[in-house]
């Protein structure tokens, strides 16, 4: 092919090999890096966008490294010529090529053209033929027909391009999509520039142009993999918003005293807190309640259900508005335990759950309780603390007939009473059990208020990282 240089230009200098060489290297060794990271990704789970996404950017790198690898390559070794000198001519020019390139490495991928205005000459690279298709005893194609291969959208781009070459002067840089003869669709890189005799009119014109098909692919399924994880995460933000909504309007106030209570309703002086998990997108199924009941007695009661979410708060809402009910209705918490987990089989959204509720009757000092698989209350009596000795019950939702046991305690004034979920004493650095807590008897011992022992026990355990959500509730037993 002709040389693209105009008379007056001095060709380039070939860059030193050596420097070259050291250029592959370091991008064989980059290569070799992402493909470990792109090998890792391929046992990952195709339903999460977020890691899809990871992978097809590990492929559009390895791609690109791979392009960036022979390129280097290309100019280390420099153009390949069609013919060696002493090689007999071929009987058509056009047919003639060194060595043919393997299908989909990177010089079968690239080709050169140049169309020559002054003698309608045409003149196409081997790797031209290759990648539009085409057999080379067809001849190369003209300026007039080339759009003809292309996807209708894309004709007047192209026609733009060579006209702004042609009679403007101005360089090729543009993407446009051929259909093959086979049927299938490449899109192809074309960069070029106008080639001025030495009038300065432009005599002909040369191009390279570029198969970026498998390129564009990859960006395509990045850019969808992109899109999903956005929509994903922003779904996510919505479901988290509404779900802490839905908990903040189903559950008493996550700080400060319960509003149904106070110093002096019920004879118990209660407070309670919320702790968010960790993860702050994880949003459980944690209750905590309290409700001075129509006889003047009061319940008290903590839970957590499985999972997490809209589903997780509300199921939570269910229980929590059932439990309310049957407690004012007078339903005793060993049988109201076991009408919340026939509630949960009959449910839509099977779960497992576990609570604790307790009644206290001022004015006998007693208090009747009852838990599914729950940790027990903890009583604080003189500076030390204990769990008071469990009854019977298994997880809500985890056996259908169960019958749940009720056991009774005998209070007096200036006893705590702490009731919680197991999120709060379960961390990722720290023992589980109720052990946390008693040892802070002495502590709680010295507290004037209700609030004041929930503030111990957040400024002890609500620092620490936690696995899931918790809540306490403290209710002391008035003078």
């Amino acid at each position: 092919m002709p040389s693209h240089l105009s008379a007056d230009r001095s060709a380039p200098q070939p860059p030193e090999r050596d420097a070259v060489d050291a250029l592959i290297n370091r991008a064989l060794l980059l290569r070799g890096d992402v493909d470990a990271v792109r090998r890792d990704t391929s046992v990952i789970d195709d339903d999460d966008p977020r890691l899809r996404w990871r992978r097809a950017l590990c492929e559009l790198a390895v791609h690109q490294l791979d392009d960036l690898g022979e390129h280097l390559g290309q100019l280390r070794d420099g153009v390949p010529t069609p013919r060696t000198a002493d090689a007999e001519p071929s009987e058509d020019p056009r047919r003639a090529t060194a060595v043919t390139p393997p299908v989909g490495s990177l010089l079968s991928r690239v080709g050169s053209a140049e169309w020559n205005l002054l003698t309608d000459e045409v003149d196409w690279s081997g790797e031209l033929y290759q990648i539009f298709g085409r057999d080379p005893g067809k001849g190369a194609l003209s300026l007039d027909e080339l759009p003809s291969l292309l996807l209708a959208e894309d004709q007047p781009l192209l026609t733009s391009m060579v006209t702004d070459c042609l009679v403007d002067g101005r360089p090729i840089d543009g993407e446009f999509r051929i259909l093959l003869p086979d049927g299938g669709m490449r899109t192809l890189h074309m960069m070029g520039e106008p080639v001025l005799d030495a009038d300065g009119c432009t005599a002909s014109m040369w191009a390279v142009l570029r198969d970026v098909s498998r390129l564009r692919r990859g960006q395509h399924i990045l850019g969808r993999t992109q899109e999903a994880l956005r929509r994903r995460e922003q779904r996510a933000q919505a479901e988290h918003r509404m779900a802490v909504e839905f908990q903040e309007a189903v559950l008493p106030p996550r700080h400060g005293s319960v509003p149904a209570s106070g110093r002096g309703t019920g004879g118990l002086d209660i407070a309670a807190h919320y702790l968010p998990s960790g993860a702050r997108d994880l949003i459980g199924g944690d209750w905590y309640d309290a409700l001075v009941l129509p006889d003047g007695r009061t319940m008290l009661t903590v839970g957590d259900l499985t999972g997490h979410g809209i589903q997780a708060t509300s199921s939570m809402a269910m229980m929590l508005g059932a439990l309310r009910g049957m407690a004012v209705a007078g339903v005793d918490p060993g049988a109201l335990m076991g009408h919340l987990n026939q509630l949960i089989e009959c449910s839509a959204q099977p779960a497992l759950g576990s609570a604790v509720c307790c009644r206290f009757d001022p004015a006998t000092g007693t208090l009747a309780w009852a838990q599914a698989g729950h940790p027990a209350p903890l009583l604080f009596r003189n500076g030390v603390g204990r769990p008071l000795p469990a009854p019977d019950g298994v997880l809500l939702g985890a056996a259908s007939g169960v019958t749940y046991e009720q056991d009774h305690a005998a209070l007096v004034p200036g006893d705590l009473l702490l009731l919680y979920t197991e999120g709060l004493t379960r961390h990722s650095n720290r023992g589980a059990g109720p052990e946390l807590l008693l040892g802070l008897a002495p502590r709680l011992g010295q507290a004037r208020t209700a609030q004041d022992c929930v503030r111990i026990v957040v400024e002890e355990l609500g620092s620490a990282e936690r696995l899931d959500d918790a809540c306490v509730l403290a209710a002391r037993v008035e003078a």
